[in-house]
């Protein structure tokens, strides 16, 4: 597990390293991905739901994508993008794609759904967070 934690730490600095993210957000971003990894990692270790557990790893993320905003004054994606990333499918996106060359076209719909349904999961954690999170501010205001 704590290698897990560190490999996602360290991809998620590259790849904010590759955005261009602000210096002094580059190792808050890293924690964030890590953190979203390990959560993800943990709910797949017990429910064995690669959609369930990438949609409660992407929700951590947003979350700490917000808060760290917030109290570090950056904008969210400087966060969220680097952070998401460890729970993007690219092993799915690749089996998809070689399952059609190879014309198993019945694995590649397989593999294929499940990692449009990971992708959509990602994306409806995001959206949910960040508008729970804007109505409790409109409400501060």
């Amino acid at each position: 597990m704590l290698t897990q934690f560190i490999y996602a730490y360290i991809s998620t600095v590259g790849f904010s390293l590759l955005f261009n993210i602000p210096k002094s957000a580059i190792l808050k971003s890293a924690m964030v991905g890590a953190l979203g990894w390990l959560i993800y990692s943990e709910v797949h270790q017990f429910s064995q739901s690669a959609i369930l557990s990438t949609f409660l790893g992407a929700c951590v993320v947003s979350v700490l994508s917000e808060i760290f905003a917030r109290k570090f004054k950056e904008a969210v994606t400087v966060f969220v993008i680097p952070g998401i990333l460890p729970l993007v499918p690219g092993s799915g996106m690749y089996n998809t794609m070689l399952a059609l060359i190879q014309q198993n076209f019945s694995t590649a719909a397989l593999i294929g759904s499940e990692t449009i349904f990971i992708a959509g999961s990602i994306a409806v954690a995001i959206l949910l967070v960040s508008s729970f999170t804007r109505l409790i501010f409109l409400k501060k205001i």
